[in-house]
């Protein structure tokens, strides 16, 4: 049981995962840096607010944080932005130039002159029409 248990855990997969996940969690605190330190006193420079946090929607009796969704939504799209940019892309290109081209695979078969069926290459007859092959 333990040693399955092992297995699973020694896995590429997991371990890769792990790492991925450590790694975003290092990264939100780098975002949310940006977003709060960096893009939000440019929107204030132009815009006159330091963020959007503050519009709020009062239906009924309560309200709606429409700008606090609105700052999640901007920081995703940074995360999602550099991810792409800064990760998936270069490492697309990198795999597209390691790749190798296949070279296309010799034939092991050959067409029967008689009866057009698929025979092996080192065949002297066939094994549908029983003629000699050449």
């Amino acid at each position: 049981m333990l040693k399955g248990f092992r297995d699973f855990i020694l896995r590429g997969n997991v371990v890769d995962l792990a790492v991925a996940f450590i790694m975003g969690a290092a990264f939100n605190g780098i975002v949310t840096s940006l977003v709060g330190d960096v893009l939000n006193p440019l929107i204030a420079a132009t815009l006159g607010k330091p963020d959007f946090s503050g519009v709020v929607l009062h239906v009924g009796g309560g309200q709606i944080k429409v700008g606090s969704f609105f700052n999640a939504v901007v920081s995703f799209l940074i995360v999602a932005a550099v991810i792409y940019f800064a990760i998936v892309t270069p490492m697309n290109a990198l795999q597209a130039r390691l790749k190798k081209p296949t070279a296309p695979a010799a034939p092991t078969t050959k067409p029967c002159p008689e009866c057009l069926s698929e025979i092996p290459l080192a065949a002297r007859r066939c094994a549908h029409c029983s003629q000699p092959v050449a």
